[in-house]
């Protein structure tokens, strides 16, 4: 069983900068593709940014294009999303999410996904 844990979420003024960390235990993360979505009350579960396993390519929701960027650290066992520019619609509660990469569709799409974390709250509020 893959086992994801998301942190770094908490309170932050309009335009400020968080770092929300993805940490595996029990595999190696660099094998697969790793996403990031996000769910904000009464909404659905969007996608925000996905990397591919071997980090060639990357998606990001329109949303967040020029805001946010995913990254690996494969030395920590860890994908990162660094969220710049915050605004108050990025309030949502953060999930990151694994698939081997002979599953994964390349487009970000949460179906591809079978790992789940329990996720980390942004809340962006002045």
């Amino acid at each position: 069983q893959l086992q994801l844990v998301e942190s770094g979420g908490g309170l932050v003024q309009p335009g400020g900068s968080l770092r929300l960390s993805c940490a595996a235990s029990g595999f190696t993360l660099d094998y697969y593709a790793i996403g990031w979505f996000r769910q904000a009350p009464g909404k659905e579960r969007e996608g925000v940014s996905c990397i591919s396993s071997s980090a060639g390519s990357t998606n990001y929701a329109d949303s967040v294009k020029g805001r946010f960027t995913i990254s690996r650290d494969n030395a920590k066992n860890t994908v990162y999303l660094q969220m710049n520019s915050l605004k108050p619609e990025d309030t949502a509660v953060y999930y990151c999410a694994a698939v081997p990469p002979a599953y994964y569709s390349g487009s970000c799409d949460e179906r591809d996904f079978g790992s789940w974390g329990q996720g980390t709250q942004v809340t962006v509020s002045s």
